[in-house]
């Protein structure tokens, strides 16, 4: 079953568009470095000139691809989102028949893209900044929502409704809050957090969206 990954980038406005594989190449480089400098000193400790040096760029060429570092964080949330959805279409594909089966692997997407991801577990989506920061129209919680709900539609063969994906976001929701207090403090994970996690999401969703065997 083929997924959709490419999600939210076209929701990011850059300066120029990286049809070129030079230019791709560069803008993975200045992600890469806010990525690793919020590793090292936090969200504000990416700055322009910051990315720059950390990229072996100019400050000229940062502006080129983005216009502030907003831009730049927000082209960087919605990789973090692409490369988890990523390995959530992989856990899918390699779910067993029971219904929700997959839903462990989903949860174990989010937890080790926040242990190996470079910024992954400060910036996560960033909702951290704001609820809607890949896209003004939707929340990144609803967002996951819809793909969520979509990809069950796929599995299932049938037209998710509005009931369908509310529970699903319901889900989702609960999990970003837990998830984010498991990984506050600690970068590998409070393991109760996530246990709690994975316990209270995966009761929820067998209770509110009954699946059959796949």
């Amino acid at each position: 079953m083929n997924a959709p990954t490419a999600l939210a980038t076209d929701k990011v406005s850059m300066r120029t568009e990286p049809i070129q594989q030079r230019s791709a190449e560069r803008i993975k480089r200045l992600l890469d470095a806010a990525a690793s400098l919020i590793d090292d000193a936090g969200i504000d400790g990416v700055t322009t000139s910051a990315v720059a040096v950390r990229s072996k760029s100019s400050v000229g060429v940062v502006y080129r691809y983005f216009p502030n570092i907003q831009s730049l964080l927000r082209a960087l949330a919605a990789r973090n989102m692409e490369r988890y959805l990523e390995l959530v279409w992989k856990g899918v594909e390699a779910s067993g028949p029971e219904p929700w089966s997959s839903f462990d692997s989903t949860l174990d997407a989010f937890i080790e893209l926040s242990r190996t991801e470079p910024g992954f577990r400060a910036l996560r989506f960033g909702d951290v900044i704001d609820q809607r920061f890949i896209s003004p129209e939707v929340s990144n919680n609803a967002m996951l929502a819809r793909e969520f709900a979509a990809q069950i539609g796929r599995t299932y063969d049938f037209e998710p409704d509005d009931e369908l994906v509310f529970h699903v976001e319901v889900a989702v929701e609960i999990a970003s809050g837990l998830m984010y207090r498991a990984f506050q403090l600690d970068k590998d994970g409070d393991a109760r957090f996530i246990e709690t996690t994975r316990t209270l999401c995966g009761d929820y969703l067998r209770r509110n969206i009954p699946l059959p065997r796949s």
